[in-house]
C-alpha cells in the first residue's frame, strides 16, 4: 500500500452502452490529502470534507455550462461538523473547509469505518448552486437522506436535477495521512434501457466501497467494474485537479477596507493584520503601510 499521496488527482471520462450512460470518476487522494493539511482536519472531517470535494468536481463537469463553471457544495446537518463547503470548477480547481476542523467520532462500531453520517447529521440540507445558461446563479437542494454525501448527491441529482444517477465517494486514511480517495458519478443519458440500468446498477452494487476497488487497481478499475459488460469507451486524455484557491493578497487587503478609518488605524497600531482565507486557510500579513494606503485613493479624490 502507498504511504503518501501521489502527486496530483485526476479526472477519468467516459461512455457505456452504446453512449447511453456516462462516467466520470476522479481519484482526489491528492486534494483531500491537501485539504487535511491546510485545514488541519481530523479524520472524520478529513473523511466528510474530502467526499464533498470530490462531489463538486464531478458535479462541476455534469451541471457546468462553460469550461470555467463552478458548482458549489453545501452540506449541513446537525452533526458536530457543522457545514461543509465545496466548490468545484470545470477547469480542474477546487476548494473547500468545513466549519469544525476538529470535529471527530470513533468508528463505527457495526462496521469499523469512519463515521461520516455522524459527524455531518441526518437532519438537515444538500444545496448546490451553479450557474444557468444565462450566467445567473441558481440553487436546488434538498433534505439529507443519509449524511453519508455520496446518497445525498445522487438524491439531489435525482430529484432537483431529474439525472437518473449512481454515485459512489469515499476517502481511506493510513495513519496521519489520506492515501486513497475518489469518486464516481454515472449519468442515464435518453435511450438507456431498463437491462443496461439493471446491469449498472448490480455493477455499482458488487463495487461496495469504491476506495477497496481504488486500492486494488486505481480509477481505471472502478470505472472498467461500474461499466463490466457494457462497453466502456474511455475519453484519452485525464485533466488533472488540484486543490486550488481564488484568493489572493490583494483581495486581503481588499476586504479591510469594509472596516472603518478608526479600525483600520487600530490594526496599524497592532502592527498589521492577519487575514485567514477559510477557503483555503491561507494567510496573509497585512502590513501597516498596507493599511494606510487603503485610505490613499480617497484623500487623493478629495483635494
Amino acid at each position: 500500500m502507498s504511504e503518501t499521496a501521489p502527486s496530483t488527482s485526476y479526472l477519468l471520462r467516459g461512455t457505456a452502452a452504446g453512449n447511453t450512460l456516462r462516467l466520470i470518476g476522479m481519484d482526489s487522494t491528492r486534494v483531500v490529502e491537501d485539504a487535511r493539511i491546510r485545514h488541519d482536519l481530523s479524520k472524520t472531517a478529513t473523511a466528510a470534507l474530502g467526499r464533498t470535494l470530490t462531489a463538486s468536481a464531478l458535479l462541476s463537469v455534469v451541471l457546468g455550462k462553460r469550461h470555467d463553471s463552478r458548482v458549489t457544495v453545501r452540506v449541513e446537518g446537525d452533526g458536530s461538523v457543522g457545514w461543509i463547503v465545496a466548490e468545484g470548477s470545470a477547469d480542474g480547481r477546487v476548494r473547500g473547509y468545513v466549519r469544525q476542523p476538529h470535529a471527530d467520532l470513533p468508528l463505527r462500531e457495526s462496521d469499523g469505518k469512519l463515521d461520516v453520517s455522524g459527524i455531518v447529521g441526518t437532519d438537515g440540507e444538500l444545496a448546490v448552486t451553479r450557474l444557468l445558461d444565462n450566467g445567473e446563479p441558481y440553487t436546488g437542494s434538498i433534505r439529507l437522506v443519509s449524511g453519508e454525501i455520496a446518497e445525498d448527491v445522487s438524491a439531489y441529482l435525482g430529484v432537483s436535477e431529474q439525472i437518473p444517477n449512481a454515485v459512489l465517494l469515499g476517502v481511506y486514511e493510513e495513519g496521519e495521512r489520506v492515501t486513497y480517495a475518489g469518486g464516481l458519478l454515472v449519468q442515464a443519458m435518453p435511450g438507456a434501457t431498463d437491462e443496461t440500468l439493471s446491469r449498472l446498477e448490480a455493477n455499482i452494487r458488487a463495487i461496495g466501497q469504491i476506495t477497496t476497488v481504488l486500492r486494488q487497481g486505481g480509477l481505471l478499475a472502478v470505472m472498467e467494474r461500474a461499466a463490466d459488460g457494457l462497453g466502456l469507451t474511455l475519453a484519452q486524455e485525464a485533466q488533472d485537479v488540484r486543490f486550488q484557491c481564488r484568493c489572493s493578497r490583494e483581495k486581503a487587503s481588499d476586504s479591510l477596507k469594509f472596516f472603518d478609518a478608526a479600525e483600520r488605524q487600530e490594526m496599524i497600531d497592532d502592527g498589521g493584520q492577519e487575514i485567514v482565507c477559510h477557503w483555503c486557510g491561507e494567510k496573509y500579513h497585512i502590513s501597516p503601510e498596507e493599511i494606510a494606503a487603503l485610505d490613499a485613493p480617497e484623500e487623493h479624490a478629495r483635494a
